[in-house]
């Protein structure tokens, strides 16, 4: 039985409006959704619990903190046995937002922010690749992010 089957209509609908709008009021979900408030706050506190809502707070623009440059990182690895290491450090860096590890030519993809193309030329020379089993690096900048969404729920 997978986590979906264990989450009804009703939870289905909460995360379809919550995922669109975080910071609305319990009441107001509860009045579209046909049920108590409580209700609500209910499922949601399971669906927490059961890890099919990960996280909350706010999506800060980073352009508006003046981090304008968006870059993905494919990270070639000496051996591929290093991920988990390489990774841990990779985390140390506060500039990279995203890790995976990936199946194709990379062994890791990273998203990272900077400021400029100076401090994405800094954060490359100077801690990416300076980590011990990257053997090289391959960098596309992003011009611009056209949408960004969760996955749908229906």
């Amino acid at each position: 039985m997978t986590l979906r089957n264990q989450l009804d209509d009703i939870d289905l609908r909460i995360l379809d409006i919550i995922s669109k709008n975080a910071r609305i009021p319990f009441k107001d979900v509860a009045a579209e959704v046909g049920v108590s408030r409580a209700a609500v706050h209910q499922r949601v506190n399971r669906m927490i619990d059961l890890n099919v809502i990960v996280g909350s707070g706010y999506h800060i623009d980073p352009k508006k903190i003046d981090f304008k440059t968006c870059t993905y990182i494919g990270v070639f690895l000496e051996k591929g046995s290093l991920y988990s290491t390489v990774a841990g450090q990779l985390k140390e860096i506060p500039e990279i937002v995203e890790c995976h590890y990936t199946t194709g030519q990379y062994a890791i993809f990273v998203k990272v922010y900077a400021k400029d193309n100076e401090h994405l030329r800094d954060l490359l020379s100077d801690k990416i690749q300076k980590i011990g089993g990257v053997a090289s690096t391959e960098t596309f900048i992003s011009l611009d992010e056209t949408f960004k969404r969760e996955v749908p729920i229906f």
